[in-house]
C-alpha cells in the first residue's frame, strides 16, 4: 500500500470526511518507536495487540445494521492487511491508517514523530494526533549550493529528506592574469549566478508543487549572499537563517543536526508570538478568547485564526449532530434546537472545526501561559 506524508490538505480533507448515512471510520495508529519495537517480533506483537483492540471496540458498537457491521468488518480487514504486511516505515516514527467503506476512504500516512498505538471507531476520522503533529510544526525547506551543485531538502524538526539535486557545468578559475583573465572571470561569475538562479528556480517549482513555511540556505561565505539574491520575494519572506555544512557531502541526518538549533529557535519564536497575541487579545477584550467555553463558541462562529492548546489538553463537551455547534454543556443546540450529543473529548471536534475554517492549530510545548487560562484559547480573526 502506497503511503504518503502528512500535510495540511490531507489533514483538512480527513477532518471534513463524513461517511454517508452515519457510517463509521476506523482510525488506527501504530507506534514505530525503535526504543520499543526495535525487533520484528516486538512489532508483530504490537500489531496483534492493536488489531485485537480494534476488533473488541468494533464488537462494542451497538445498533448497527447487518450492512453496517459487514462494512466495518471489511474496513478492519483492510487495516489488518496493511499493518501485517510490508509497512511503509521508511523515515517514519508512526503509521496512521484510516478506512471507511461508507466514505470511500482508505489512507495510509507516515508520521514524522511517534504517537501512541491506538484505534478509534467513530463517525469521522480521529485526527487529533495528526493535528498535534502538523499543527505544532511547520514545513521547512533547506537549499544548499556551491558553485556547481545545489541540493534541496524538505521536512521538519523531526526529519529532513533530500528531494532534488541540481548540477551545472561551471568553469574553474584560471591562474592567468591580465585583461583576458578579467573577461574570463566575468564569464565564470555569470555561469555561477546562472547556476544559483537554477537552484532558486528548482526551489520555486518545489514550493508551487507542495508549499513550505520556512527556508534555510547554506553556501560558501562568498556565495551565500548571491544565493539569497537569486530568491524571489515570496521565498525570501520565508527565509529563517543560514546553515553551515559541506554542500556536496553532508547527509540528511547531519544537516538536521546542524539546522536543529535554528529550527527550534524559530518554532519557539512562533509559539511565543501566538501566545503574546492571545494574551493581548484576552486582556484587551479584543481578538482573543481563553477557556473552553469561549473557545468553542468562537469556533462555532467561525472566528478563529489560531487555535492554541496545551500539549495533552482534553475535555468533555457537547456537539450538535446537525450543524456542528460546540459547547461545554447544553440540552439543545442554541442555533437550531437539535438535541446535543455528549462528547467525551470535545477537543477532537474543536480541531475538526478549526481545520474546516482554515485556522492554524498550535500545541503549546515550550511555555506555560495557557495553564492559568484553562489550557486552551484562540486568536480571533474578528
Amino acid at each position: 500500500m502506497q503511503a504518503q506524508d502528512l500535510d495540511r490538505p490531507t489533514l483538512r480533507r480527513l477532518a471534513e470526511t463524513r461517511p454517508a448515512d452515519g457510517g463509521l471510520v476506523v482510525s488506527a495508529f501504530l507506534s514505530l518507536d525503535p526504543s520499543e519495537f526495535a525487533t520484528p517480533p516486538a512489532r508483530a506483537t504490537a500489531v496483534r495487540s492493536l488489531l485485537d483492540e480494534a476488533r473488541r471496540r468494533a464488537g462494542e458498537r451497538d445498533g448497527l445494521s447487518h450492512a453496517e457491521r459487514e462494512a466495518l468488518k471489511a474496513d478492519l480487514a483492510r487495516v489488518q492487511r496493511v499493518l501485517e504486511g510490508d509497512l511503509p516505515t521508511d523515515g517514519a516514527n508512526a503509521v496512521a491508517v484510516f478506512a471507511s467503506s461508507g466514505a470511500g476512504l482508505f489512507e495510509v500516512l507516515r508520521l514524522p514523530r511517534s504517537v501512541g498505538s491506538d484505534v478509534v471507531i467513530d463517525h469521522s476520522p480521529f485526527v487529533e494526533p495528526l493535528a498535534d503533529l502538523h499543527g505544532s510544526e511547520r514545513r521547512w525547506a533547506v537549499l544548499l549550493s556551491n558553485r556547481r551543485t545545489a541540493r534541496l531538502f524538505t521536512g521538519g524538526p523531526a526529519r529532513l529528506e533530500e528531494v532534488e539535486h541540481v548540477r551545472d557545468e561551471v568553469r574553474g578559475q584560471h591562474a592567468q592574469g591580465g585583461t583576458e583573465q578579467t573577461r574570463r572571470q566575468r564569464s565564470i561569475d555569470h555561469e555561477v549566478d546562472q547556476h544559483l538562479r537554477n537552484a532558486a528556480e528548482a526551489l520555486r517549482r518545489r514550493h508551487r508543487r507542495r508549499s513550505f513555511d520556512r527556508l534555510l540556505v547554506g553556501a560558501p561565505p562568498e556565495l551565500v549572499g548571491r544565493l539569497e539574491d537569486a530568491l524571489d520575494a515570496p521565498l525570501r519572506e520565508r527565509l529563517a537563517g543560514r546553515v553551515e555544512v559541506d554542500v556536496e557531502h553532508t547527509t540528511a541526518n547531519a544537516l538536521l543536526e546542524a539546522a536543529g538549533p535554528l529550527l527550534e529557535a524559530d518554532e519557539e519564536r512562533r509559539e511565543r508570538e501566538a501566545l503574546d497575541r492571545l494574551q493581548a487579545g484576552v486582556g484587551g477584550g479584543g481578538r482573543g478568547v481563553a477557556g473552553l467555553a469561549d473557545t468553542l463558541e468562537a469556533l462555532s462562529e467561525q472566528r478563529v485564526e489560531i487555535l492554541v492548546m496545551n500539549d495533552g489538553f482534553g475535555a468533555e463537551g457537547a456537539r450538535c449532530p446537525s450543524c456542528g455547534w460546540l459547547g461545554v454543556e447544553a440540552r439543545a443546540c442554541p442555533a437550531d434546537g437539535t438535541p446535543l450529543e455528549h462528547r467525551k473529548d470535545v477537543v477532537e471536534d474543536a480541531i475538526e472545526r478549526a481545520l474546516a475554517q482554515s485556522a492554524e492549530i498550535l500545541v503549546a510545548q515550550r511555555f506555560e501561559d495557557l495553564s492559568p487560562l484553562g489550557g486552551v484559547g484562540a486568536v480571533l480573526r474578528f
